[in-house]
């Protein structure tokens, strides 16, 4: 969420065992694949709601994913398969999406789930406050054909639709919960846990029970959910060496060997890209950003590959694109395009008519140390940028950066798997992560073959595209970071390829 999501859109943030141990004050409950037991889970940011029509993923996926189902889910690899919708199937231009739904399911308040159900909460999705609701962008309406078949209508092709269907855009919440006052806190949905509000703490501890009418009762894995909340790495790791946690996404790979040498295990993935985001591309809040030789020039200040060595110990690839290895729009040509090159950043500045300096207000955040924001300040002011840094909650990063409270800053975004994602994740005028609303004739077009175009067209689009933002210098990516996720000996995790904190059905007892 962070991604999607990132943390949002942001940084990324599970476990389980066959005998295990969870601590909460102390006490250790026994656990087995049937479903006994408690899983206790650390998490880097505390739930923005629950209501699903605000919801955020990325970190907050597998509380989301505690209380609700999705029409469709993801395999570890982000193939989309069935779920709350068991087949589906396009009409010939792609417009049309008729889905043909599970029968029988009901929501944890005993209210059926049918297709009026989903009609109704894709349309409150696309109209609510969620971040992410730009999935949903092309969306004309959603209408049940009867109880079992839902029909989806775009106002033009979406390439991206089924996956979004298993994320966020297709989470289901309790139509009878629909604007409650306590909706934000407590969850409704027909998902396999139940929010138990007597003994979670808004903001620190969540606590979920089984749902005692699941329907999927094999994917219940234990009886009883905890997420605690830790504010920083050093709390992450006094929680998994205390056994208070049995697994967390790390803030970072500091505690890599003090964790490994304690029996824990480290699992890890290049998922998310690290950089400044030079959000205000038009000028509106700070004109230099609209100055292309000033985008460039803080491309050349900084030192990629010691950013990667002094910040996550090289944990990972230099990386000058925000499109992974993965991605149909990747070229390794952009990888350098600008090499860290102090006097021509200076000779830029001089060019745009800011030799003498200028100054760039940015956020600074407590969930990473602050060896990343020293350095961006020492890289930038050598070349003449002055960095003003306010301190903003971890609570608040992804609310005040999206307002947007700034013309740039720095965030660890996912990578994802496809270019049309990307591109609606970072790039296009509705993107989450493009909170002016930049728009661009020229990206516009790219975005319109890579919606409509044959698979030649829109893979070359999605290259020429990546080109282009590289080019302009919308961003300045580093490297592309390895994250961990750290769990204890009794539980087996598959990490998910298209976020953060893997998804709650892969985190299983260890057989």
């Amino acid at each position: 969420m962070p991604s999607k999501n990132t943390v949002t859109c942001m940084v990324g943030a599970a476990a389980l065992a066959l005998s295990l141990t969870a601590c909460s004050g102390g006490s250790s409950t026994g656990s087995s694949s049937d479903g006994n037991g408690t899983l206790t889970l650390g998490s880097v940011t505390q739930v923005t709601t629950f209501a699903a029509s605000g919801a955020l993923w990325a970190n907050e996926a597998p509380f989301m994913q505690a209380v609700y189902d999705t029409l469709l889910r993801e395999t570890p690899d982000a193939k989309v398969e069935p779920w709350l919708a068991t087949s589906w199937k396009y009409n010939a231009d792609k417009t049309v999406l008729t889905m043909k739904l599970r029968t029988g399911v009901k929501f944890s308040d005993g209210t059926p789930f049918n297709a009026t159900a989903a009609a109704k909460n894709i349309l409150r999705f696309r109209d609510g406050t969620s971040p992410g609701k730009q999935e949903l962008q092309n969306l004309r309406n959603a209408t049940a054909v009867d109880d079992s078949t839902l029909k989806i209508t775009l106002t033009q092709p979406d390439p991206t639709l089924l996956t979004y269907l298993a994320q966020l855009a297709g989470l289901q919440e309790s139509p009878a919960n629909f604007g409650k006052s306590d909706e934000k806190t407590r969850p409704v949905g027909s998902g396999p846990y139940i929010l138990d509000s007597g003994q979670t703490v808004i903001g620190s501890k969540y606590v979920f029970t089984k749902n005692p009418n699941y329907w999927a009762k094999d994917q219940q894995h234990y009886a009883k959910l905890v997420f605690n909340v830790y504010e920083n790495a050093t709390a992450q790791v006094n929680a998994l060496m205390g056994g208070q946690a049995n697994g967390l996404v790390l803030f970072d790979s500091n505690s890599k060997a003090q964790l490994k040498s304690a029996g824990l295990k480290l699992y890890g993935m290049e998922q998310n890209w690290q950089g400044l985001i030079l959000f205000d591309r038009n000028g509106k809040m700070n004109p230099a950003l609209a100055n292309l030789k000033v985008r460039q020039a803080i491309n050349y200040a900084i030192d990629r590959k010691a950013m990667l060595k002094a910040v996550v110990k090289g944990d990972g690839t230099v990386s000058g694109q925000i499109f992974g290895k993965t991605n149909a729009g990747y070229d390794a040509a952009l990888d350098d395009v600008y090499p860290y090159d102090p006097n021509k950043a200076k000779q830029l500045l001089k060019e745009a008519g800011y030799g003498s300096g200028l100054t760039l207000s940015m956020p600074q955040f407590g969930f990473v140390g602050t060896t990343v924001f020293d350095l961006t300040k020492q890289y930038l002011g050598a070349v003449g940028i002055t960095v003003k840094y306010t301190q903003v909650p971890n609570n608040n990063a992804i609310s005040d950066v999206l307002t947007p409270k700034y013309a740039a800053a720095w965030f660890p975004l996912q990578q994802d798997p496809t270019p049309w994602q990307v591109a609606n994740f970072e790039i296009a005028p509705a993107a989450v992560w493009n909170p002016f609303h930049v728009k661009n004739a020229k990206v516009d077009g790219y975005l319109k073959t890579i919606q409509t175009g044959d698979d030649a067209a829109a893979t070359q689009a999605a290259k020429d595209l990546n080109k282009y933002v590289v080019d302009q210098a919308w961003f300045d990516p580093w490297f592309r970071m390895e994250g961990f996720f750290a769990a204890d000996s009794k539980t087996s995790v598959v990490l998910q390829s298209d976020n953060a904190f893997p998804y709650l059905w892969n985190i299983k007892p260890k057989a």
